[in-house]
């Protein structure tokens, strides 16, 4: 079955699929398309399109593109457009582009991120290293925003 799951007003997450099907693509007012992949296509349309060319492996840098498609697609929203972020299957390269969103232009935990996606399109499993990645993002953004972060460091043990 073809569709879009919405995870925010103006953010859907799909499979490749879906996200090239002009009559959902309209349906939804999408007006920018994310494609986080290397292989897959882009839909037809006067569309506005970012690819971001990584395959679903856990080795692959992810980490680096996270601020530039985060910005891309609260820069959309401020605008009255529409996004969706999609891979060949929806679950894991997608998926990690959309949590990253969440937490830096929403101000998500990793955790309460990933379970809104989750509960948007169930399928969602970003790969181990993605999930790295996507703490290390967390501990970014904490860093940025002037968040403390617990020191493993401290604890009751003398010193």
């Amino acid at each position: 079955m073809l569709q879009l799951c919405q995870v925010t007003n103006a953010l859907f997450i799909s499979n490749s699929r879906s996200a090239c099907s002009s009559e959902l693509l309209r349906k939804e007012a999408v007006t920018l398309c994310v494609n986080v992949s290397r292989q897959q296509p882009f839909p037809s349309g006067d569309l506005t399109k970012l690819q971001v060319p990584v395959y679903d492996d856990p080795n692959e840098d992810l980490y680096s593109h996270f601020d530039r498609c985060a910005d891309v697609i609260q820069a959309e929203a401020e605008r009255g457009g529409r996004s969706v972020v999609y891979c060949k299957n929806g679950r894991s390269r997608s998926a990690t582009v959309v949590i990253a969103y969440l937490m830096k232009h929403r101000g998500m935990t990793l955790t309460a991120a990933v379970q809104k996606v989750k509960t948007a399109r169930h399928v969602v499993e970003p790969n181990p290293g993605f999930l790295s990645q996507l703490q290390r993002y967390e501990q970014e953004l904490k860093t940025r925003r002037g968040t403390p972060s617990p020191d493993p460091g401290t604890g009751s043990a003398p010193h």
